[in-house]
């Protein structure tokens, strides 16, 4: 008895020191890894360090630990309680590595990918599949460590083989209790490969338009132009119609309408868009063209047709062919401009007669 309990003070001392080498290790350890990833170009070296250092050195600390209480001077005194939880804890570290394993191969994405470049289909494509893969590959990891750390229990792993003594009725059980569910998650494994809509693609939803900011395995973000954020449920995309303006590349042609009179010179008018365009640095080449598309009893409407390379640079763009098309039918042509005309009939001669030949008579 004294001897077990000498062995089991060693091996706290053991223990204790272990774990202040490895708090002054980590500290040395990991400032060197941090100069020689900041010297490196890829972004990769600088983001495992950064997230995958902790869980790397606490794995190590505790497989020193294990090591050593299986060495001759500890064997047999050490609680199997101890190894127990020892062994629980390195279950939870190696989810967390995995986890940020994860992780950094997002950064690597995200850095790979980018989706602010001007031809980003490519980016959205990959990002979209990965950013919905991440979340599935967190949930696998999770659940399987938690099932590994509760199968280390005898009666669980009992109750586990009562259950599966039974899987066929519980699983039509769940299956009939958590029907929504699964279709939620099978419609975000669809979205992720069929794609039909991406990171950063325009939609029209509901009669609102903006950005898809964030994809779930539950639901899709969209930033509206004013940033509010609308939640869609992701079956929503699968279920029912909506509008992808970027669904086949980011170049994107809009119209602007202007109202002008009869009198316009349509083909000065032309000629001053084909102008407008070619100057502006927001025009991407492809189409330009100005057409006549209305009239009603006091207008002509003239429609502008531009393009750009993005959603961003269209707006932009319209606006300033707007501007500068009204600058210069007010400037050269005022005449032009929309009126309201009047007519002032002459006055009914014949009425005035017939009045006067009655008050004669």
């Amino acid at each position: 008895m004294l001897a077990a309990l000498q062995s089991w003070e060693k091996f706290s001392l053991f223990i204790g020191a272990a774990l202040l080498v490895g708090l002054i290790a980590q500290r040395i350890i990991y400032s060197v890894l941090r100069r020689l990833a900041r010297r490196a170009e890829s972004i990769v070296d600088d983001s495992f360090v950064r997230r995958c250092y902790k869980p790397m050195h606490w794995i190590a600390v505790l497989m020193v630990i294990r090591l050593a209480a299986r060495l001759p001077a500890f064997q047999g005194d050490i609680p199997e309680l101890l190894n127990h939880i020892i062994g629980l804890i390195l279950t939870g570290l190696v989810a967390w590595l995995l986890v940020k394993t994860i992780y950094v191969l997002e950064d690597y994405v995200l850095t790979r990918f980018d989706v602010s470049a001007k031809d980003n289909l490519k980016a959205r494509k990959i990002q979209t599949q990965f950013k919905v893969l991440k979340r599935i590959a967190i949930v696998v990891v999770c659940i399987v460590a938690f099932g590994t750390i509760l199968m280390t229990f005898e009666k669980v792993r009992q109750l586990g083989a009562t259950i599966l003594a039974s899987a066929g009725v519980i699983g039509i059980v769940v299956g009939m209790a958590a029907q929504k569910t699964i279709g939620t998650f099978i419609a975000g494994l669809q979205i992720a490969f069929t794609q039909p809509i991406r990171v950063d693609d325009l939609v029209v939803v509901r009669n609102e338009t903006g950005r898809i900011e964030e994809i779930t395995l539950t639901y899709v973000v969209i930033r509206i132009w004013d940033s509010r954020r609308l939640i869609i449920p992701i079956t929503y995309f699968i279920e029912q119609p909506f509008e992808n303006w970027t669904r086949v590349g980011t170049e994107m042609s809009g119209t602007v309408f202007i109202y002008v009179d009869y009198t316009v010179p349509v083909d000065a008018v032309r000629e001053q868009l084909s102008r407008i365009s070619k100057s502006s640095p927001l025009w991407d080449g492809r189409v330009c063209r100005l057409q006549v598309t209305n009239t009603t009893h006091h207008t002509v409407e003239l429609q502008a047709a531009v393009s750009a390379a993005d959603a961003a640079a269209l707006a932009d763009l319209r606006c300033e062919v707007r501007e500068k098309l009204i600058e210069f039918v007010r400037s050269n042509y005022p005449e032009a401009l929309p009126k309201l005309r009047t007519e002032i009939a002459p006055p009914y001669v014949g009425r005035v007669e017939r009045k006067g030949i009655g008050n004669r008579a």
